[in-house]
C-alpha cells in the first residue's frame, strides 16, 4: 500500500471538513489516538463517536488550512491550521501536528496530535 497516497487522500479530506469521513474511511478498527493532555480514544468506533459529536458542536467553520505533510515509511505527520466557531460561542484554533502511523493495508494505527503553535 502506497503511505504517501493515502495521507494525501485523507489530507485532502479533513481540508474539506469531512473529518468523521475520513475517520471511517481510512482509520483500522483498533486505531487508537492520542489528544496533546485531553485523553485519546480506543478503537475507531470510539474516535467516530467523538469526531461526531465536535463536528455536531461546530457553528461555524472559519477556515481549515492544510500546511504540508512529511511521509517516512509507514509514518506521516500532516500540519493543519483549524479555525472554528462553536455553537456554545466559544472560539478553537489549533495549529497541530498530526502523527499518523499506518498498516500494511494503508488504515491509521495511532494517531496522535501535538500542538504546533
Amino acid at each position: 500500500m502506497n503511505i504517501k497516497e493515502q495521507v494525501q487522500k485523507m489530507d485532502a479530506i479533513v481540508s474539506q471538513g469531512a473529518i468523521v469521513d475520513a475517520v471511517k474511511e481510512f482509520f483500522a478498527d483498533n486505531a487508537n489516538t492520542s489528544d496533546y493532555g485531553n485523553g485519546g480514544t480506543k478503537g475507531k468506533t470510539e474516535m467516530i463517536a467523538k469526531m461526531e459529536g465536535f463536528a455536531g458542536a461546530i457553528a461555524k467553520v472559519n477556515g481549515i488550512t492544510h500546511h504540508h505533510s512529511i511521509v517516512d515509511g509507514n509514518v506521516s505527520a500532516s500540519e493543519f491550521t483549524f479555525d472554528f466557531d462553536m455553537k456554545d460561542s466559544s472560539k478553537i484554533y489549533w495549529h497541530e501536528i498530526i502523527r499518523r502511523i499506518w498498516n500494511d493495508e494503508g488504515k491509521v494505527i495511532q494517531e496522535e496530535y501535538f500542538n504546533a503553535e
